[in-house]
């Protein structure tokens, strides 16, 4: 009787979590990023930050969303990639602006083709095809060149999972190279830190967000039997994510030598 009686409050109780483990699913991958924002917007100064992040997040949570279309997997996790993906946005919007404001090389390094009437732009004569230079790739000077980039590989691989919906094998290989490759998110800060020989500029928070959040969303996969994928990239990313904390760790104890820089350090290089 007692038993049956509680049952008003367990179930309610049980509810609540639920929704609110969902809510942190969705919400919480971007939570990391505020500080690292902040920072970026305060100081006017995105060489700390790799926007190749936003690159791996971007071709992931694109990945992940045309996988739900071939196994509907849990909607926060749909919803989660949404969100993401504008944040992300955002964030490569802060770090373009900041770095074109900074940059004494006013060329313009476009991924389409630079429009002629625009008067700031000096185009490199005979460039009339898409710039897949990898010298510049990801390094253009306009927020839209990305947004470009981002529509023309949504619309391609859109169209290839449209039309092979239909195989097993295609589909879970989708679905793996979504989460393998946001298993790598941390892999370009790691060799940025590297390259520095140094974390400064980088949201040590930012790291230790990543690191707890990675956490519980590898064991929500796994309380939630979300599709194997999903659990053993979410293994490997906490992996990477403590790789960094250790560099954090590393360089603060042990200062290396500055890495040679150019003559100005804030450039396409730096991001």
């Amino acid at each position: 009787m007692e038993t049956n009686g509680l049952e008003w409050l367990v179930v309610p109780m049980q509810q609540l979590v639920s929704w609110g483990a969902a809510g942190a699913m969705v919400f919480g991958g971007v939570v990391p990023y505020i500080p690292q924002y902040r920072d970026i917007k305060r100081t006017q100064n995105a060489e700390g930050f790799s926007t190749y992040v936003c690159l791996v997040l971007l071709v992931a949570n694109i990945l992940r969303i045309l996988f739900w279309f071939g196994r509907r997997f849990e909607s926060p996790l749909l919803w989660q990639s949404i969100i993401m993906i504008i944040t992300m946005l955002l964030m490569l919007k802060l770090c373009t602006e900041v770095r074109v404001s900074n940059e004494l090389n006013l060329k313009r390094r476009s991924f389409a083709a630079a429009d002629s009437k625009d008067e700031d732009i000096k185009a490199p004569p005979k460039r009339s095809y898409l710039d897949f230079d990898l010298k510049y790739f990801w390094h253009w000077s306009k927020f839209t060149d990305y947004m470009q980039c981002v529509l023309t590989f949504t619309g391609v691989t859109g169209y290839i999972t449209y039309l092979s919906l239909d195989s097993f094998l295609f589909v879970e290989t989708l679905g793996f190279l979504a989460v393998f490759t946001e298993a790598m998110l941390g892999i370009p800060q790691l060799y940025r830190n590297h390259q520095n020989r140094s974390t400064e500029g980088m949201s040590v928070k930012m790291v230790v967000m990543w690191t707890s959040g990675d956490t519980f969303k590898t064991v929500y996969f796994i309380l939630n039997q979300a599709p194997f994928q999903f659990s053993i990239c979410g293994l490997l990313q906490v992996f990477v994510d403590i790789a960094i904390l250790l560099q954090v760790y590393f360089y603060s104890y042990y200062p290396q030598k500055p890495a040679s820089h150019t003559a100005h350090p804030v450039s396409t290089k730096a991001l």
